[in-house]
């Protein structure tokens, strides 16, 4: 009777652990999506003249910079102080940013000084996502019994999908509620003061956790390294080529179908803005609801079938769904949602994928600074290059540029190691 009760309770998953763990992921993620969501409305408040749509989206862009500095010293910090810690530290970050965002004087009350305080506020949520990524994938993995790595793994999306939805509810709310004139005005400042208060809710979640147990026994082991960023390239060059070529196109996939179509649709392809939040909303409540069922498919099948089938599938479709953004909801439904489930396949065992690459005492820094770091070089340059295409009349490329990376990414999984039920290093 005993071993019954201990495999029931095994069997169990710890959703309150797993919801405080991740709803700090989810705060973070909804703070740094709405950033480009709303940029089009709230562009002429910081900067002056034709530009200032471009300049915005190069402000988002600058603080991908400084995520790979977040992933490393947070990652590290991370490494050395606790999973739990830094997760409070970054959350603390990203709703500060938010706020602030949220209160700032326009370019004409203060000048320039309103688009340096923006970018000042960027910076602060750049160094936050890039630890929190990392920090919050090694929690996830690090307290998931081997053969359920992928189930756990899924709620890192679970919530950032929610987050998402939330977001993109907001603004199919605030595109139909207010005016263009209202939403420019003050109704862009709405979301990034939501932002801050589920902040403080995430924080007020995440101190209820417990640390990890494989970081209190490799606590030690952490604090002896020696220029840790330098063995993550000495001792693993393989597990960092891997990550950086599969990362190359999540990051890809996540900035486009997440953030950089909107502003596209709207400005580029003339799409009527309440349609393509509808479209992105219901894509994203398919990209929550089908979470969980692949990071429990990658403990029976692997985490490679669902890879390659993701790379291939988008290598394949991304420029035929192009054809499709355009004025009418049906054509945007079929590509935010063809785009976005295929890209579950991914997303719901990123986790996993990630945190088994590296041993425990360079876990956090190993993803941390090279997983933010090639986010920076595509993720957060994705809403810019787009933009920078279609004044050139040039958009189809970027969906060209997306193909080869799948390509690439292709035969990038395809050099990774099976590792469903393997015990983490």
């Amino acid at each position: 009777m005993a071993h019954e009760a201990t495999t029931t309770e095994d069997s169990r998953l710890p959703i309150r652990t797993l919801v405080a763990a991740s709803i700090g992921n989810a705060v973070e993620w909804y703070d740094w999506t709405i950033y480009t969501a709303f940029s089009v409305y709230f562009a002429t408040a910081f900067f002056p003249g034709e530009l200032a749509l471009i300049n915005t989206l190069a402000t988002f862009a600058l603080a991908f910079f400084f995520r790979p500095l977040g992933g490393w010293l947070l990652g590290r910090f991370a490494d050395l102080r606790g999973r739990k810690t830094a997760m409070l530290v970054t959350i603390s970050l990203m709703a500060g940013g938010s706020l602030i965002i949220g209160l700032l004087p326009t370019f004409e009350s203060i000048g320039w000084a309103a688009a340096i305080l923006l970018i000042l506020a960027r910076i602060g949520q750049g160094l936050s996502l890039g630890g929190e990524v990392s920090n919050a994938s090694a929690y996830l993995a690090e307290i998931a019994p081997s053969a359920k790595r992928g189930r756990y793994s899924a709620f890192f999306y679970i919530s950032t999908g929610s987050a998402l939805l939330v977001a993109s509810l907001l603004g199919y709310a605030l595109t139909a509620l207010l005016t263009e004139e209202q939403l420019t005005d003050f109704g862009w400042r709405i979301p990034f003061l939501i932002g801050g208060v589920l902040g403080l809710l995430g924080i007020w979640l995440r101190r209820t956790l417990e640390e990890t147990e494989q970081f209190e026994d490799n606590r030690a082991k952490a604090k002896a390294l020696k220029n840790p960023l330098w063995m993550t390239l000495k001792h693993h060059p393989k597990a960092v080529g891997q990550l950086v070529g599969f990362s190359m196109l999540s990051t890809l996939c996540y900035y486009t179908f997440f953030s950089a179509l909107t502003p596209f649709a709207v400005k580029t392809r003339h799409a009527d803005a309440t349609d393509v939040f509808l479209a992105l909303s219901i894509a994203t409540a398919l990209f929550i609801a089908l979470q969980y069922p692949m990071g429990a498919l990658s403990d029976r099948i692997g985490r490679k079938p669902q890879m390659l089938v993701w790379s291939a599938a988008t290598a394949v479709l991304i420029v035929p769904l192009s054809t499709l953004v355009r004025p009418g909801l049906g054509g945007l439904l079929v590509v935010f949602c063809v785009g976005i489930a295929l890209y579950t396949a991914m997303t719901s065992i990123a986790p996993a994928i990630m945190s088994e690459l590296f041993p425990t005492e360079l876990r956090g820094l190993g993803i941390g600074a090279w997983y933010n770091l090639t986010v920076a070089i595509f993720g957060g340059t994705a809403p810019l290059v787009i933009q920078a295409l279609a004044r050139y009349e040039l958009s189809t490329m970027f969906f060209w540029y997306i193909a080869i990376a799948s390509a690439i990414a292709f035969f990038v999984i395809r050099t990774l190691p099976e590792t469903k039920g393997t015990e983490l290093r």
